[in-house]
């Protein structure tokens, strides 16, 4: 690990709650994942089960009835509502009138996880830009990914400008993104850093996390005072590119948001006096590069044991040992009175 990266993961520490027992159950994270259609039940599963594995209190899937039936076999962990619909619904539901169901929802969760599982259909498509929109209202963070991310290609005045908005494109993803969205010149450049805080700056200061042989995490902002802030998370993963690792990482950046809320919060005392508090804008990219850490680190210690086998589903089980690698055993924390402490 490099002291950079040591640095930023100290940084990151901060947002991560301290076990109190005068917490109760949803303070520290309420996260919803939409997608999951016919096709594709594992993405959403991956997606919320990291998130819950990492520490989220309660974890929730919005994907298709036929999605429902099949992911509620995998854990009785997650909470799962059948309210999306692919094509033309037989009821004659509308894009508008199935987002209100889900929209309904969002009072009750902190931070949205849009696009594992998610498919090219128009109708849901057309569903999750209402709910992108009605989040955006509600200034709750939506991580992007897989394709969620044709909305922001198509319609990027749905992010535009959100500072609480975080994409996590591939490679593949993120040339579709720069050609869309920047000129042929910017399109063209072959530095990944640079493409990732384009697009950012094109996007009125969006978290930008690039995956790829290195994560790069990227904001841009247009005031003086934030300016353009990059992390380069180098940490070691594992060198089996499976499908479904992606989706670790979404689950991940979900919960170090939620917890970033109940930080901002102050639902603890965030530990030593001399610890710098976090501002909202460095706090989002801090979770973001903590979610990325996480990931790689999974996918390490699961290549480590599995090899060319390796699946998306040997990350969840690594989940708690990355966290602990990179974080710290949670005995660390010291619980007072209702108060917390850092154990020196």
């Amino acid at each position: 690990m490099s002291p950079t990266t040591r640095e930023i993961l100290a940084r990151a520490r901060q947002l991560v709650p301290p076990m109190l027992s005068s917490f109760h159950k949803g303070q520290l994270g309420r996260i919803g994942v939409i997608g999951g259609s016919e096709n594709y039940t594992g993405a959403p599963y991956f997606s919320a089960m990291a998130s819950a594995r990492l520490g989220c209190d309660l974890s929730h899937v919005i994907c298709t009835p036929a999605a429902a039936a099949v992911i509620k076999t995998y854990s009785p962990n997650l909470m799962v509502h059948p309210l999306l619909r692919e094509g033309q619904p037989d009821t004659g539901d509308d894009a508008q009138s199935i987002s209100q169901r889900v929209i309904d929802l969002l009072p009750r969760l902190h931070v949205l996880v849009i696009g594992p599982g998610l498919g090219r259909d128009d109708l849901m498509q057309q569903t999750v830009s209402e709910v992108v929109a009605a989040a955006r209202k509600a200034s709750m963070p939506v991580v992007l990914d897989a394709d969620a991310l044709l909305l922001v290609q198509d319609r990027p005045e749905l992010v535009q400008g959100y500072p609480l908005a975080v994409l996590t494109p591939n490679i593949v993803e993120l040339g579709r993104l720069a050609k869309a969205l920047l000129s042929k010149e910017e399109a063209d450049s072959e530095n990944e850093e640079q493409m990732a805080v384009r697009l950012s700056r094109r996007l009125g200061g969006v978290t930008v996390v690039e995956k790829g042989h290195v994560d790069v995490v990227a904001a841009a902002y247009k005031t003086e005072q934030h300016g353009r802030s990059v992390y380069t998370c180098d940490l070691a993963g594992g060198r089996k590119r499976s499908g479904g690792q992606g989706d670790t990482l979404t689950g991940a950046i979900a919960t170090f948001l939620g917890w970033r809320k109940a930080y901002h919060d102050k639902l603890w005392d965030a530990g030593k006096p001399s610890a710098a508090a976090l501002n909202e804008r460095e706090s989002m990219l801090l979770a973001a590069f903590a979610g990325s850490a996480i990931t790689r680190e999974c996918s390490r210690l699961a290549f480590a044991k599995r090899g060319r086998s390796l699946q998306a589903s040997d990350l969840t089980d690594e989940v708690h040992t990355a966290f602990i690698n990179l974080f710290g055993e949670d005995e660390e924390w010291e619980d007072v009175g209702g108060e917390s402490g850092l154990k020196l």
